[in-house]
């Protein structure tokens, strides 16, 4: 046992793995924040969509999210990786690969959070919302969606902390992320069970953190 190997590349293994902040164009927080914030923004139109009465919307939105929920995410990657720069012509970096699938993977899973949310909204309040004379658009925007988002919060952080560990799927591809870091520093190092039980307390830190927060948004939410 010798965990002075992560003293010695403690600056590559988080500033570099973890933050994104080294010389290569990587890092686990650098992949998982904007793939959170952007899988939710799409997620949130895929589970309106769902919900919608037109056909011509809710077909689509429906066959999105029972295709990408029907494959694994490896394999959304390597077509993003392998497909697209066919289709297009020309090679893609590894952050914008990862990133793509990521958004696209997470936002059929998200959706299905964020449909199931809107429908736990009791009747009587949508009722009530039509009743003042708030268009149907209104009533999703200052009624139905406040309290669903309260009713999502678990799943949704869930979800969330499932794209973080996630992203470690990334490193397939070269992406330099926390796991890659640790691959590239063990290969030189020959430390695994030291290098690999450190990226796990990280990664436990961040899902807990995560999780904790979870629980305080819960408590603002909920009324007293």
């Amino acid at each position: 046992m010798d965990f002075s190997v992560i003293s010695r590349n403690l600056n590559f293994l988080v500033v570099q793995g973890l933050l994104g902040s080294g010389n290569f164009a990587g890092g686990t927080l650098r992949l998982a924040i904007p793939a959170i914030v952007l899988g939710f923004l799409l997620g949130t139109f895929i589970g309106l969509g769902r919900l919608a009465r037109s056909p011509w919307i809710h077909v689509p939105a429906t066959l999105y999210v029972e295709f990408f929920r029907g494959v694994p995410l490896v394999m959304v990657i390597f077509w993003f990786w392998f497909i697209i720069p066919v289709l297009l012509g020309v090679p893609l970096p590894e952050y914008g690969v990862a990133l793509t699938a990521f958004v696209v993977f997470e936002a059929a899973y998200i959706g299905e959070i964020v449909r199931a949310g809107i429908q736990s909204v009791p009747r009587g309040q949508v009722e009530a919302a039509t009743a003042t004379g708030l268009t149907r658009a209104q009533a999703m925007r200052y009624v139905i969606l406040p309290q669903a988002l309260k009713n999502m919060v678990p799943a949704l952080v869930t979800q969330f902390i499932v794209l973080f560990k996630d992203t470690s799927l990334a490193s397939i591809i070269g992406y330099i992320d926390l796991t890659k870091a640790a691959q590239i520093v063990n290969n030189r190092e020959l430390r695994p069970f030291e290098l690999y039980l450190f990226i796990a307390a990280l990664y436990w830190l961040c899902a807990y953190g995560m999780s904790r927060y979870a629980r305080y948004l819960e408590h603002r939410l909920t009324p007293a």
